[in-house]
């Protein structure tokens, strides 16, 4: 539910435990809440996690899992922490990046930067030129692109003057021609990509098309999977051969994550199916978000938020009208005016 998500223009990777935890597996309902929160406290001293978190003055800094204040809210937005960094943006608009003690160690003078991915961050310049620097700050590949987007399995999407995008490795050599409509990165090795036609495909990283571009519509590959929409507008599931796998029978589809896909039924109503197609938690809700650390956020028909389990089972009710996903045991909810923090149990932790 991207609405409840985003409150920032950056593009950032999140989530460090989606994928590889305990939270991601099947048997996350039968683990005690005091196993998952220590899993998360034992990960916490390990990366020493900050969350993103906005102050009475509506200025953005970050607190601990504790609802400590580390880094002051002075800042007019900030990413995640991704690799160490945080990109973030001051009063003059500019965006630079600081550390985990607050520092700002590369300098605000971007109109725009994106978090780092693979050691490299995308920033654009006054001249609305996009390039990429490096984690001391240095220009490593020039900026001149119309945009482009972070490195993802060792390569970036560009979009050059003719508004065409393809991709380039981390000397900034192209190695797949600017001759695509758009495209974002690639995923579990394939490549979304949207030609002349209107049409969408994926490409392997030599450049090959190898599931052909007859799609309305499609995402990327997520555990295995990609939703794609037909030409009669339903949307089902192609696994790597490009061989539809979960019919095109629903109005609307997401990524799968954590074993479960979000989907929309005729009656505009949202819920979940396994990767065999099998309907796991009924279409009932107005909206829906994918599964981060077990939970995911769901909406009512009041317009208001909360979070169910894998089982379908509302777990923290629905009293907020805006809420982002789990990260690191904690997700963000607004409500009363302010910015909240809550754990699994719901209870606030600021």
């Amino acid at each position: 539910m991207k609405t409840m998500k985003l409150f920032f223009l950056f593009v950032v990777a999140l989530g460090c435990f989606c994928g590889n935890s305990a939270l991601s597996q099947n048997n996350t309902n039968s683990q005690s809440l005091k196993e998952i929160e220590a899993r998360l406290d034992r990960l916490d001293m390990e990366v020493g996690r900050l969350y993103q978190y906005s102050g009475k003055n509506l200025m953005w800094g970050f607190i601990d899992r504790n609802g400590k204040i580390i880094i002051p809210c002075k800042w007019n937005c900030v990413s995640e922490f991704s690799e160490g960094l945080a990109a973030v943006k001051n009063a003059d608009g500019k965006y630079g990046f600081i550390d985990k003690s607050g520092e700002e160690v590369i300098p605000c003078q971007w109109n725009s930067a994106d978090g780092f991915h693979e050691g490299l961050s995308c920033v654009e310049n006054d001249k609305r030129e996009w390039g990429y620097i490096d984690r001391s700050g240095t220009v490593v590949i020039p900026c001149q692109w119309k945009r482009s987007w972070g490195f993802s399995e060792g390569l970036a999407s560009v979009k050059d003057a003719d508004g065409k995008w393809g991709f380039i490795d981390k000397s900034g050599k192209v190695v797949i021609p600017c001759q695509w409509d758009f495209t974002l990165g690639f995923s579990e090795g394939l490549a979304l990509v949207l030609d002349a036609n209107g049409k969408h495909g994926f490409i392997d990283k030599s450049g090959k098309v190898v599931i052909p571009c007859q799609w309305k519509f499609a995402l990327d590959f997520s555990e295995g999977l990609a939703a794609v929409k037909n030409a009669d507008g339903k949307c089902g599931f192609i696994d790597k051969s490009g061989n539809v796998v979960i019919p095109c029978r629903w109005d609307l589809s997401d990524v799968f994550s954590e074993g479960l896909a979000k989907v929309m039924n005729a009656d505009r109503k949202w819920g979940y199916i396994d990767k065999r197609g099998v309907m796991v938690i009924p279409c009932q809700w107005e909206d829906t978000d994918a599964f981060h650390e077990g939970l995911a956020i769901v909406k009512n028909a009041d317009g208001r938020c909360g979070f169910i389990d894998k089982s379908g089972k509302l777990v923290i009710p629905c009293r907020w009208w805006e809420v982002w996903g789990f990260s690191g045991g904690l997700a963000g909810v607004f409500g009363n005016g302010r910015m909240h923090y809550i754990d699994r149990s719901g209870k606030a932790v600021r």
